[in-house]
């Protein structure tokens, strides 16, 4: 198979999981095509089930699907267009949400009443959660994100609201977070951005 896409394998995935997935296999491999009501009527399924299966692999090119007419009335026949099914998934793309996660000399500080608290862990060393609280009175929600070491060594080291902003590399030195750890810590960074715990430098 082509490389996938995480929709697209989310597709295989759930169909290829359901117990009448191998029977359905079983048919097409041993038919040079059949169609949805023939292998509905064989393995005593119900026709709507049948067909959004084999729908769902012609969309992946698992299978090929011909129009045919029959008194009139066309219909889909199926047939398989290889017997090896592989998956080629490719998860480098994920990481690229935004090009701010690119920008580890971005000046960042603690944003000013960000309505966020930062837990300390039992050394004192670095930070082991975050706790920020959206909304007022009884629509007041909380979110809490656990930190990696790496981390929550960073956030120890993040410029309070009054004082200077430094950029992610200075504090990463600060902290002595190895590089290899940048894409993690920018992770991070970008998503207390958006949750506006972090402020930029303009």
């Amino acid at each position: 198979m082509k490389r996938m896409d995480f929709k697209k394998a989310a597709i295989l995935g759930l169909y290829i999981s359901k117990d009448y997935a191998e029977e359905l296999f079983r048919l097409l491999v041993a038919y040079s095509d059949i169609s949805a009501s023939e292998a509905a009527s064989r393995l005593d399924m119900h026709i709507k089930t049948v067909q959004d299966f084999l729908e769902a692999m012609a969309s992946l090119d698992i299978l090929s699907r011909k129009e045919v007419f029959e008194k009139k009335r066309p219909y889909y026949r199926y047939s398989l267009n290889k017997r090896r099914i592989t998956m080629d998934l490719d998860l480098n793309p994920l990481y690229e949400r935004q090009s701010i996660q690119e920008r580890p000399t971005l000046f960042i500080r603690e944003r000013k009443n960000a309505g966020a608290r930062f837990t300390t862990a039992r050394n004192n060393q670095y930070i082991s959660s975050i706790v920020i609280w959206f909304g007022k009175g009884r629509e007041r929600k909380e979110r809490k994100i656990n930190l990696t070491l790496q981390q929550g060594k960073f956030l120890f080291h993040l410029p309070f609201p009054s004082a200077d902003f430094q950029s992610v590399n200075e504090i990463m030195k600060k902290a002595e977070i190895n590089e290899d750890h940048t894409s993690e810590i920018m992770d991070i960074v970008t998503e207390l951005i958006e949750l506006k715990v972090i402020e930029v430098s303009a």
